[in-house]
């Protein structure tokens, strides 16, 4: 059965980058992440900026950027083989 990886603040923010995310904000220690699509939608993700997220929370983190990204895509990256 497929499991979390570990994943820090900075791995999830290279992951959604590769789907054009980019920080755009910063206000302690969370991440707002942005996509802005070509009819001007805005997309927003709020990521934590921790050395390692809690499996809850990337799991969290994982089903809001589904809403944006197909789940195929995404998986590879959040989830071990």
């Amino acid at each position: 059965m497929p499991r979390l990886r570990r994943l820090s603040g900075d791995d999830v923010v290279a992951i959604m980058a590769q789907f054009g995310f980019y920080v755009y904000s910063q206000k302690g220690s969370h991440m707002k992440l942005r996509r802005i699509l070509e009819s001007g939608q805005r997309q927003n993700l709020t990521v934590p900026h921790h050395r390692e997220i809690a499996r809850g929370t990337l799991h969290s983190i994982f089903k809001q950027a589904t809403r944006f990204v197909p789940e195929r895509d995404l998986r590879a990256h959040f989830y071990t083989d």
